[in-house]
């Protein structure tokens, strides 16, 4: 322990807690154990500056000015070396654009304010304005954005309108208000295309977030949509295999052939969830393959009663609906399975009951037994009975669990025969 929180030979104790480790200190500042640069962060913190944006820009306002400086010879201050020190501070400004908008934009117009106090010549000075309140505006700093040109706008009015009496050139005449206006509607082309790209990015970022959001959900249907699929498939199967073993069990001596009985239950049922199981997962790993076998539905009840059978359940079927959607088909199926697998685990009931009515655009299942009830979660507490709402709510349906008055246990579910269409 001594040794992990020292540094260096006979120094002070210090813990880690004030001085990350080599790989931590290689990771938060890019430097590695030598204490050199680690080259990909000098790539990353390279790509994080806008440098060829503002070399470009920087080199096309320093020839755009000289060009312009040669146009307007005689009308405004030739270029100076004060000059130039301006066009360069507002276009190297530019390279903090992105970490400091605001100041960015107040220092670009500043400098430009005083180049045109200066009586230097129009030109590409004011792009750098513009970029600047571009990216402030996209950044959200719209306020700073219109002040700084705001300000801008008011230093030419007093140096085009009073100040050109004491500023150079010498002999400057009053500006026209033509020339106002078209400054004015240059200010205005910058905010307008900067607030709607600001819109546009802010849409872009939305949407992002939407089809995150939706990604998401749907990841956590299909999540458990094979929860509720494994447990029906499951619960039912282990439930029969846990009584024929019980009944193996206690059988064995004194009855080998009700023995014999209990075990071929026990591998029908083991087998038929192992089936289901391989379907399940094949669509799993290929999704895009059609299953090699129909999902289960009510025309398999015949079987979901005779496997309750052989776990000892009595079941009586009233009513036979006619086709159903496929979606309602399988609800319909799973949800009288995992019911009989309730009363199988939770309840003293060697008889059950399930009813089936369809009409008015519904389909009714009833399951109940007599009871009585072989523990606190007589009903199936569990997973079991928050799959059946799931799927009943999926569907548009719903679903009553609860004890009778005269004993026993009650499932009611009443779904849409048109699932599909509210799928």
């Amino acid at each position: 322990m001594e040794e992990e929180r020292t540094h260096g030979r006979g120094g002070p104790g210090r813990s880690w807690s004030h001085r990350p480790p080599p790989w931590l200190r290689r990771r938060e500042g890019g430097e590695d154990r030598e204490g050199g640069a680690d080259p990909e962060s000098r790539v990353a913190r390279w790509q994080r500056w806008p440098w060829p944006s503002t070399v470009l820009l920087t080199a096309f306002v320093l020839v755009g000015s000289n060009f312009a400086a040669h146009a307007q010879e005689g009308e405004r201050a030739p270029l100076d070396a004060f000059a130039r020190v301006l066009l360069v501070l507002a276009s190297g400004l530019l390279l903090w654009r992105q970490r400091h908008p605001v100041a960015v934009v107040f220092g670009t117009a500043s400098a430009a304010a005083l180049y045109l106090g200066a009586g230097y010549p129009y030109g590409p000075v004011f792009l750098t304005v513009a970029v600047a309140c571009f990216t402030a505006v996209v950044a959200g700093h719209r306020r700073a954005a219109w002040t700084a040109l705001g300000l801008l706008w008011a230093v030419h009015l007093l140096v085009a309108h009073w100040l050109y009496r004491w500023l150079p050139p010498a002999g400057d005449d009053l500006a026209s208000f033509g020339q106002e206006i078209v400054v004015a509607g240059w200010a205005v082309a910058i905010v307008a295309i900067a607030e709607l790209a600001r819109i546009r990015r802010e849409q872009w970022a939305r949407e992002r977030a939407e089809r995150a959001q939706a990604t998401r959900r749907r990841a956590d249907e299909e999540r458990l949509r094979i929860a509720r699929e494994l447990h029906d498939v499951l619960a039912h199967s282990l439930s029969v295999i846990n009584v024929q073993s019980g009944v193996g069990l206690a059988l064995l001596d004194s009855d080998p052939e009700q023995a014999r009985t209990a075990l071929t239950t026990i591998k029908s049922a083991s087998k038929e969830a192992l089936g289901e199981v391989r379907q399940m997962l094949g669509s799993l790993r290929t999704p895009g393959d059609a299953p090699r076998a129909p999902a289960p539905g009510l025309d398999r009840l015949p079987e979901l009663v005779e496997q309750a059978a052989r776990a000892g359940l009595t079941v009586d079927v009233a009513g036979r609906p006619t086709r159903l959607a496929p979606h309602t088909d399988l609800a319909a199926f799973r949800i009288v399975q995992e019911a009989l697998t309730n009363v199988v685990r939770h309840s003293g009931s060697r008889h059950a009951r399930v009813r089936l009515d369809q009409g008015g655009g519904t389909l009714r299942l009833l399951v109940d037994d007599d009871g009585p009830a072989t523990g606190a979660d007589a009903g199936g507490g569990g997973n079991g009975l928050a799959g059946m709402r799931e799927r009943a709510a999926a569907l548009g349906g719903t679903i009553e669990a609860g004890p009778r008055p005269d004993g026993g246990f009650r499932v009611l579910a009443v779904l849409p025969t048109r699932a599909g269409e509210h799928q």
